[in-house]
């Protein structure tokens, strides 16, 4: 029932405008400093008032543990002089695509017609332990107690699936490979150099089969959309958003093998779309 009630929302939401900061260490800024450049950029990019935006969706996992802030929406909309409605979306890792996708629902219930999202972290700032115990409250509390980290739960997946598809230690090495040689292209990545697939062989071992090189750095930066119901002109827009769910307890989990909620929720969002996996020109 769930599926196909979602499957039966007609979606078009114009991404009206966009902003990104560098993201790296950035010592000399806050994160409501890069929450506001992103947003500011957003707004100008759409070339809509700020006086036209209905609400704010704010993604964010840290701040409240690492500095104590988690009233987050409603700083940004006082820093940017705004009254509209303001929301912190919490959800780990998924936070940023939270706050997208309940702005998306807020347009399509006739709430709101433009809306701010704005995604932001400032993670160098607190020490690597502290940023550790931070990333592990959105684990179970089991996963806690036994001592685990997200490095040592993915190398446990990893593991899965090695044994289940034969995967090779060079065919994850890859991923990084790969995602290294966009971000020498990109002036806002945090490393902007490309690897090899024997450097990451060799980086120090965090969690087998998982090396330094295999995971993600903490960072500092912010991302905004402006989102609008005005479907008038030209550009990109959204024609499909889906969440799901699935146990946090890896333990709990049916399969180590597949991310279960990210297959639930790609099938809603292509039925919405109305395309297959086919028509897709880019991941």
């Amino acid at each position: 029932f769930w599926l196909q009630k979602c499957e039966e929302i007609y979606m078009n939401i114009k991404v009206a405008g966009i902003g990104l900061t560098k993201f790296g260490e950035l010592w000399d800024k806050s994160l409501l400093d890069l929450a506001m450049e992103a947003s500011l950029e957003a707004i100008r990019d759409s070339k809509l008032k700020s006086s036209n935006i209905d609400a704010t969706f704010v993604g964010n996992m840290l701040i409240g543990k690492i500095a104590g802030q988690d009233h987050l929406g409603p700083v940004i909309t006082s820093a940017l002089g705004l009254n509209c409605a303001s929301f912190r979306i919490e959800g780990a890792c998924a936070s940023g695509g939270l706050a997208v996708h309940l702005a998306i629902q807020g347009i399509l219930a006739g709430t709101y017609k433009n809306v701010l999202v704005v995604g932001a972290e400032k993670m160098t700032d607190a020490p690597s332990g502290q940023i550790t115990w931070a990333l592990m409250g959105a684990s179970s509390s089991q996963e806690r107690k036994a001592g685990l980290t997200f490095p040592a739960l993915y190398a446990l997946i990893a593991q899965a699936h090695m044994q289940k598809y034969g995967t090779t230690r060079k065919q994850l090495a890859e991923v990084s490979v790969k995602n290294h040689h966009h971000a020498s292209l990109n002036k806002k990545a945090q490393y902007q150099y490309e690897i090899t697939v024997e450097k990451v062989l060799n980086s120090n071992l965090i969690s087998s089969p998982i090396s330094l090189l295999d995971c993600s750095p903490i960072t500092d930066g912010a991302a905004a959309l402006i989102l609008s119901a005005d479907t008038s002109s030209k550009g990109v827009y959204i024609t499909g958003s889906a969440v799901a769910s699935d146990t946090i307890d890896l333990a709990q989990r049916k399969s180590l093998t597949e991310f279960k909620a990210t297959k639930l929720a790609k099938a809603v969002a292509f039925k919405q779309a109305g395309v297959e996996l086919k028509d897709v020109k880019i991941a």
